[in-house]
């Protein structure tokens, strides 16, 4: 009898060694790091691979270090020049330092999160609606510069962030689509009075030239003439010199006289 309650005695110990192993025993990716606490204060951050905790003495906590993608909720947003829009966004971050973003931080996701949002509101803000729409690339790099430099404090590193929608109201809309036509009948405008400018130029260039040599002159009579030729009109128009006409009064003159 006595044999017998000593075996149950060793036989139950066995059982608690091994329940308390394989509840002390935790396995970690290898995207995984844990945070290890003794008796509550930091200990180390391990892993990934199999880890042993003292049990009753040591907690863990478990980090995930993969890219977290972020939808930032819409934003209402007032910029430099006074309009109003709804801009929202995506934003891509990983915990760099695991002990950082446990201790530091209560809840890493949401306070990167809420950060996300004030902080495209408070950049977008400074930046007129022109260059909301044209700058977003460099707006961008703005929003992503400002985010890993307070977040760099919780372990985290934002790696980009890119700016989804910006939603305005209709008659905004309407605005910057004048905006827009009128912006290209400047251009048109512009563009065919340099033309204009140019054209007029050339024309004055081959006149001076046309003056100076004579037998040009005549070629460009000979041409025209047969342009007019082959015209269907009744009408033909005959280009005659300036010159010429008053050679012709000056004789006119003397012959009256």
């Amino acid at each position: 009898m006595p044999f017998s309650l000593g075996f149950n005695f060793v036989y139950g110990v066995l059982i608690i060694i091994i329940v308390l192993a394989f509840s002390s025993l935790r396995i970690l990716r290898e995207y995984e790091r844990g945070v290890v606490f003794m008796l509550g204060r930091f200990h180390k951050v391990k892993g990934p691979g199999m880890i042993l905790l003292i049990p009753g003495i040591q907690q863990m906590v478990r980090m995930d270090l993969r890219t977290v993608v972020l939808d930032v909720p819409s934003q209402d947003v007032i910029s430099r020049d006074n309009v109003s829009v709804k801009v929202n966004a995506v934003l891509y971050f990983r915990v760099v330092d695991p002990e950082k973003a446990v201790i530091q931080v209560e809840d890493y996701l949401g306070a990167t999160s809420q950060l996300a949002q004030t902080t495209l509101r408070a950049v977008l803000g400074k930046h007129e609606l022109d260059e909301m729409l044209a700058e977003r690339d460099k707006l961008n790099l703005d929003i992503q510069t400002v985010l890993d430099t307070q977040t760099d404090a919780w372990g985290i590193k934002v790696a980009n962030v890119e700016i989804k929608h910006i939603d305005l109201d209709e008659s905004m809309v309407r605005a910057i689509a004048r905006q827009a036509e009128a912006e290209r009948e400047r251009r048109a405008k512009v563009i065919y009075s340099e033309g204009e400018a140019q054209a007029a130029e050339k024309l004055l260039q081959a006149g001076v030239k046309l003056s100076t040599q004579p037998e040009a002159m005549q070629l460009r009579y000979m041409q025209i003439l047969t342009e007019i030729a082959g015209d269907k009109s009744n009408t033909i128009v005959f280009p005659v010199p300036v010159n010429l006409l008053g050679a012709l009064g000056d004789l006119v003159r003397r012959n009256g006289n």
